[in-house]
């Protein structure tokens, strides 16, 4: 059912309608909802809620049973649990695990059926609305502007033709490759051979996204976390005034209990080209055994928590393990060495890790995303429930067993990093932090014209996700 129809029946009605309500009802795909909704509004009601919705009630989705605890504690990312398959070059496992694990998030809603018996027996759907559900395989626009997606589901490949001229073409113009889609449509008329065409008009596009019932679970016990990125110790543009400024910061905040570290620690060795040029500090162990100095003379109160990013001493391809032992000499005993992506719980709080290289092929493939907002980056990461959909791009993916990268669990947060723009987003109250750099402009930046914001982090109090963005730079 289109959300304009929905909006106009409640305003036939008298009421207003929140956005939350039309997108539920949307995604119910049945109209019976509204006049039952409508017929048991209390009096005096002007805006439909989702608390004025049966189906609505808010309740907690997808939440890990983990009790209060002062300790950080690794749900996922743990040390050694990304393991490659024996066959590097295959990796059918993991996108089919893929497809098992964000299908089943659309299936109530879309009651698929599957591809073979659209394209066999194309007679048995004819003038039905129908469901489907599949992986994005190719992607192009015909000739007249309407949107082409080829997808394949465990026993097929069928292609969705997105109108142009239909309500949602937007988000249909931000389908990428290797994302789990459903759509509700019809199927194509028959061809004269008496088998379906193995075209779908779409109507309706959904995405496994976070319920819409998803609430806020804080902490019920006090305290806070403070969230960083990008450090780039060895740099000769790191900030060393700025990062005495937040050591003193923390020394005068006992309420902080936890410090985040999402990935590039350091900024490494031989990761671009002539970046020996840039460098304070020239060999990899001399780049970390500083990191260690500097976390060992911050609080000891902390729990600290550091996850890898494409610029630290582990592989490329993600997911990606935690900092080797080899360069931990001087780290104090305090530091908890995670994976990327990893879920770490703070306080029955879930935290999602995850560095962010991602970020630079989601912005080539979604219309509108820049370095500028790394926010739209993240929603578009949560409403696909996949870290790095994309394969084949900047971003290697190592084969693995299950997919390491698919959202199964809605966190409480998402942080991520990689850009060096802080940035704070909710979305369907998950809170998503992108936490800066403790670089200046790099040269590679002012020839992309990215202005990073350094100096920056971002505290979260644990006990009401409520934040503060904290600046160091003045």
């Amino acid at each position: 059912m289109q959300k304009k129809e929905i909006v106009a029946r409640f305003t036939e009605a008298g009421f207003l309608v929140n956005p939350a309500v039309v997108e539920y009802i949307s995604e119910c795909g049945n109209p019976r909802i509204i006049e039952g909704v409508i017929s048991s509004i209390p009096s005096g009601t002007v805006v439909v809620m989702p608390k004025d919705v049966p189906g609505m009630t808010q309740f907690r989705t997808d939440k890990l049973a983990v009790g209060v605890s002062k300790t950080p504690e690794v749900l996922a990312g743990k040390e050694g649990s990304s393991v490659p398959l024996n066959d590097p070059e295959s990796s059918f496992s993991m996108f089919r695990d893929r497809y098992d694990t964000l299908s089943k998030m659309m299936r109530g809603r879309v009651n698929p059926v599957p591809v073979e018996a659209l394209v066999r027996q194309g007679n048995r759907f004819a003038d039905q609305n129908i469901g489907v559900i599949g992986l994005v395989i190719s992607i192009s626009t015909s000739a007249k502007g309407h949107r082409l997606v080829e997808i394949e589901d465990s026993t097929g490949v069928i292609t969705l033709l997105f109108n142009k001229d239909r309500e949602g073409f937007s988000e249909a113009e931000k389908i990428i490759p290797d994302e789990v889609i459903g759509v509700k449509g019809t199927l194509a008329p028959q061809s004269s051979g008496g088998r379906g065409n193995g075209m779908v008009f779409a109507d309706t596009l959904f995405r496994p996204d976070i319920p819409l019932t998803h609430t806020l679970s804080p902490s019920k016990e006090p305290g806070c976390a403070v969230f960083i990125s990008d450090v780039h110790v060895g740099s000769n543009t790191f900030l060393p005034e700025c990062w005495e400024k937040f050591n003193n910061w923390l020394d005068n905040h006992e309420e902080v209990g936890y410090l985040l570290i999402d990935g590039d620690v350091v900024d490494g060795i031989g990761i671009y080209p002539d970046q020996d040029k840039e460098l304070e500090i020239k060999t990899i162990y001399e780049q970390y055994d500083k990191v260690g100095e500097l976390l060992s003379n911050l609080p000891k109160r902390l729990k600290i928590v550091l996850s890898p990013g494409n610029h630290d001493a582990v592989r490329g391809a993600e997911p990606q393990p935690a900092i080797p032992e080899e360069f931990r000499e001087k780290f104090p005993s305090n530091v908890t060495f995670v994976e990327n992506p990893s879920v770490v719980n703070l306080q029955s709080v879930n935290v999602l890790m995850y560095h962010g290289r991602s970020i630079d092929d989601l912005i080539k493939f979604i219309p509108g995303a820049s370095y500028e907002h790394p926010g739209t980056i993240m929603e578009a990461m949560l409403k696909r429930r996949h870290l790095a959909p994309i394969y084949g791009q900047r971003t290697p993916l190592l084969s693995t067993e299950k997919d390491l990268l698919a959202i199964r669990d809605v966190p409480d947060i998402l942080h991520t990093g990689h850009v060096h723009i802080t940035e704070v987003v909710n979305y369907r109250n998950v809170l998503g932090i992108n936490a800066g750099t403790w670089q200046s402009q790099t040269s590679f930046q002012k020839q992309m014209n990215i202005n990073p914001t350094p100096a920056e982090a971002v505290m979260v109090d644990l006990s009401t996700l409520g934040y503060e963005t904290l600046r160091f730079l003045k």
